[in-house]
């Protein structure tokens, strides 16, 4: 073979080796066996990425670390890195790991030592997570702990059984009792031969008990048998009683013989009464209660749910419930599931759920499994509330606060900027700049002024505080004084008054006053292309006065109109997306007047502006 040949070779080779090496290292590094290097220190020096997702360690929490801090028993680490250290070969070895999260596996480790010249290098441990397994003995362990225990209860209930029995025999007419059925009937005879018991049956329930006596008489009942009557014990105390008997046929089909018992069922009876009342609870509740198997499917589903969800229980029962849960929350089902199965309630779980119209909900579920008489879990019940207004209050209450902090700091701004400029210019005697630095300075400060007098207010009438001062003003007056308040906003508006200076109205002026501001100051923000306010009032009949603030501003769209006094309600709309503001005012003026038995009314049109207005009653 030629040199250029055996160079050709060669190369061919290490490339082959080279992707082997690739291959191999991927393998290990990305394999779905956890595995780990330990070196003579004790130290973590290797993981891959199997291992590490395993406890949920991040590489550099890992890797650099004594393993002592990962093992939960520090005799079990101790005893294996004692083995490695003699250069034993270790196989399924039990240990349990501490995860990042607090939880705890339990694993078997197969390990042995990496040697160079007689010199411990490091280990080799692969690492297997046997916890489902363990977890499932721990499970049977207790299950058949519980079985013999319920087994052993069983025995006892038997055997301590104060059941009460009975023994008639039809050829002479004798009824034999039992002291158990003696006391527990309260009666005081142990034989009966001429029908006394039945004198002890409830009045209402005596016919129908004579007429089943009869027919077990007559032969016209055979085989097994019982009935359900209620009983007057001693001091006319109400019983539930269960009697359960048999009938016994002589050669000639002829019955000779009744044998049975008595059971007191008063308290099951009153379980009845009371899971009526339950199930009447249920079906009344606001709150959506759903029950379910352990596998996820619907077992019930009351009114409420129905509204909540626009199901109706027929189409949700023998269902999965997955049907209401959107496709990025699917895993919270087998999260649910493996909690109820463990018997872990869930309290207060929030998430969303999905309507039948494709609507997103903000729900709060409080979750628990359903046991029977052996404690055994058999379904889950489900209380799930609708906290959608409730998230959206706090998603408000959240922008709000962000909008004050921002608000606040922006005359405070100004003001600092503009005193900063005042003092650089006063040895310069500029004193033009100095009035106009000054102008907005009052400005800003007045800006500040009015919005904490919003935020007072919104305080107020939260807590029903607000309290109002009465008296008879001239209406053009103030509004003359908001008006000249109001000039200082904009120069690219026009504000006109339209008010007759004979209108006199009894309210309180300062409230009045931060009603109008409000609106005129809305006036102005929503008509960012400026045009002409009109502030006025005018007569609607002899006894009220219409006062209004109209504008050729933006407009607002039905569908707004309708919210626009709620608290915290901003309209969303891209032409206006840059003017500031807390959704408060209009809440705030339609409190005002509520609290003035009148109320705030809008008559808009998109694009060609808004006119708000009220009514007083007129004392001029």
């Amino acid at each position: 073979m030629t040199e250029p040949e055996n160079t050709e070779r060669l190369v061919s080779e290490n490339e082959a080796l080279k992707r082997r090496v690739e291959e191999l290292t991927d393998f290990i590094e990305n394999g779905s066996m956890p595995l780990h290097w330990v070196n003579g220190e004790g130290v973590i020096i290797w993981a891959n990425q199997a291992e590490l997702n395993l406890l949920g360690y991040q590489k550099e929490e890992y890797i650099g670390f004594p393993i002592q801090n990962f093992h939960a028993d520090s005799e079990v680490i101790e005893n294996l890195l004692n083995k490695l250290s003699n250069y034993e070969t270790v196989q399924d070895f039990p240990a349990r790991l501490k995860c990042k999260n607090g939880d705890i596996k339990y694993v078997s480790i197969s390990s042995n030592v990496f040697q160079q010249d007689n010199k411990f290098i490091h280990t080799r441990c692969f690492t297997k997570d046997i916890t489902e397994l363990v977890l499932e003995e721990k499970r049977k362990s207790e299950y058949q702990q519980k079985l013999i225990e319920n087994e052993e209860r069983l025995r006892l209930a038997i055997t301590a059984s104060n059941l009460g029995t009975w023994d008639l025999d039809f050829t002479t007419g004798i009824m034999q009792i039992s002291s158990e059925m003696q006391t527990m009937l309260g009666i005081d005879f142990d034989r009966d031969d001429s029908g006394i018991i039945l004198n002890y049956v409830y009045p209402d329930d005596k016919k129908a008990v004579s007429d089943f006596v009869s027919k077990l008489k007559h032969g016209k009942v055979i085989g097994p048998f019982d009935f359900v009557c209620r009983f007057l014990k001693s001091r006319n105390i109400m019983i539930w009683i269960k009697v359960q008997g048999t009938t016994y046929m002589n050669l000639e089909n002829e019955i000779q013989r009744m044998i049975g018992c008595v059971l007191d069922i008063t308290d099951i009876k009153n379980s009845e009464e009371k899971n009526a009342k339950l199930v009447s609870i249920v079906n009344s509740s606001y709150d959506a209660i759903v029950s379910k198997t352990l596998n996820g499917i619907v077992s019930s589903w009351n009114a409420a749910a129905e509204d909540m969800f626009g199901y109706d229980a027929k189409d949700m029962l023998g269902q999965p419930i997955l049907r209401i849960i959107p496709e990025d929350r699917l895993e919270e089902e087998d999260f649910i599931l493996e909690r109820m199965r463990a018997g872990e309630p869930i309290n207060h779980f929030e998430t969303k759920r999905i309507t039948k119209i494709g609507k997103l909900l903000d729900v709060s579920l409080t979750i628990s499994p359903i046991r029977n008489e052996s404690g055994e879990i058999t379904g889950i019940s489900k209380i799930v509330r609708d906290i959608s207004e409730k998230k959206q209050e706090e998603r408000r209450k959240n922008d709000f606060v962000s909008m004050v902090s921002h608000e606040l700091k922006t005359p405070l701004t100004s003001i600092l900027l503009c005193a900063q400029a005042m003092q650089r210019n006063f040895q310069n005697g500029n004193i033009d700049l100095g009035n106009k630095l000054a102008q907005r300075i009052e400005i800003q400060s007045k800006r500040m002024t009015s919005m904490i007098q919003d935020f007072l207010s919104l305080a107020r009438i939260g807590e029903g505080k607000i309290q109002l001062r009465f008296e008879q003003f001239q209406l053009l007056g103030l509004i003359e004084e908001v008006v000249d308040e109001a000039r200082y906003i904009s120069n690219k508006h026009v504000i006109k008054i339209n008010c007759n200076d004979s209108f006199e109205v009894l309210a309180d002026r300062d409230k009045i006053g931060q009603v109008l501001t409000n609106l005129l100051s809305n006036a102005v923000k929503y008509s960012p292309r400026g045009g002409t306010v009109i502030i006025g009032c005018e007569k609607i009949d002899e006894g009220n006065i219409n006062i209004y603030v109209s504008d050729q501003g933006v407009g607002i769209s039905k569908s707004d109109q309708k919210k626009l006094f709620n608290r915290f309600f901003r309209v969303e709309k891209e032409e206006i997306a840059h003017i500031s503001g807390f959704g408060i005012g209009l809440f705030i003026v339609a409190e005002v007047l509520h609290y003035h038995n009148t109320n705030i009314q809008v008559e808009s049109t998109i694009g060609e502006g808004s006119k708000f207005h009220f009514i007083l009653e007129n004392k001029g």
